[in-house]
């Protein structure tokens, strides 16, 4: 897929042929068998500065594939990889192509007990997830049975996949849902599939955004995901327990972050930034075997559909306007 802006600044998306010598220069080219459709990706594909600062370019952040060509020792041919963060797909050329070349730098090998399209319904997503519970576990010593865990965002790839993980890991999940239908209803189905996700609980997300002003409330949470940000982040820190921890990743409900010190002074409560672009190579390998082994979700490839890179504009559109639910797996092979 190949993005060009017009000479009206319009942004065209097509599917063209170039060949290998056109890819940026790299250790490893990959031959793409899965990517998969992000919000990031869309954004990208519609001529987000923010995310893409020059045209043409191939979008997608997110890539399964196996190694062809290697100039580094620790890949030959033959290898399954992924390729996630970093700047694939924002300025570098990105999964969205058949071929990718990359620093070795950003190549993962692929963990046993995963297959290369189950790494694509994970994605950045998944593994950003991964990471938040990394850290709730490892920095936060937040072990199951200390409490609930609160996830904001569930119906989001991160939040869902982080439901999943710590419902795998043995804790007990509240999941929150910005939609929820009437309650008088027998039947909804967010509930519904964030219950057979392993949520123990899942509430709308006004009981997590507070508008009272106040510094403090009732603590309900021995630690919490957010991939939310914004009022609803506040909330979280102020329901936190003595000693619980917070991981923050998103700022889809705002970037602003209205706290008093009480909360990290009074109860002890930790912050914990998540950032996948940068993680350190060695925290990434341990978390993709992690998904790999004890983390696996057992339904994990049936939360996701396949589309070809033909079909994949059509769900831009879609993913953009919030509509699209469950994980869009790009098959380069169709």
């Amino acid at each position: 897929m190949i993005v060009r802006e017009t000479t009206n600044g319009i942004f065209e998306r097509e599917i063209g042929r170039v060949t290998t010598d056109d890819l940026p220069p790299g250790d490893v080219l990959v031959r793409v068998n899965y990517s998969s459709l992000n919000y990031k990706d869309a954004l990208s594909c519609t001529g987000n500065r923010g995310v893409t600062r020059k045209y043409p370019h191939t979008p997608g952040i997110d890539a399964a594939g196996i190694v062809t060509e290697s100039g580094n020792e620790n890949f030959k041919p033959g290898d399954k990889v992924i390729v996630t963060s970093y700047d694939l797909g924002m300025n570098t050329w990105g999964g969205f192509s058949q071929y990718i070349r990359v620093p070795a730098g950003w190549v993962v090998p692929l963990p046993e007990g995963l297959t290369l399209r189950e790494s694509m319904v994970y994605g950045t997503a998944g593994f950003t997830a991964g990471l938040s519970v990394y850290r709730l576990i490892e920095h936060g010593k937040i072990r199951p049975g200390d409490g609930t865990i609160l996830v904001t965002g569930a119906m989001g790839g991160v939040g869902s996949h982080a439901v999943a993980i710590l419902n795998r890991a043995g804790y007990h999940v509240t999941a929150v849902t910005g939609i929820m239908n009437d309650p008088d209803k027998e039947f909804d189905p967010d509930q519904e599939y964030l219950k057979k996700l392993g949520a123990a609980d899942v509430v709308p997300r006004e009981k997590v955004d507070d508008t009272t002003g106040k510094a403090i409330l009732r603590p309900q949470w021995a630690g919490v995901i957010d991939t939310v940000g914004g009022n609803v982040l506040s909330t979280a820190v102020k329901q936190t327990a003595y000693g619980g921890a917070v991981t923050s990743c998103g700022n889809a409900g705002g970037q602003d972050l209205n706290l008093t010190v009480f909360p990290f002074i009074l109860r002890g409560v930790a912050l914990l930034g998540i950032d996948s672009a940068d993680c350190p190579m060695e925290h990434r390998v341990a978390i993709w075997k992690r998904l790999a082994a004890e983390w696996k979700d057992a339904g994990l490839d049936s939360r996701a559909s396949d589309c070809s890179l033909e079909e994949l504009g059509g769900f831009v559109d879609v993913i953009l306007k919030g509509r699209l639910k469950g994980r869009k797996v790009v098959n380069l092979s169709l």
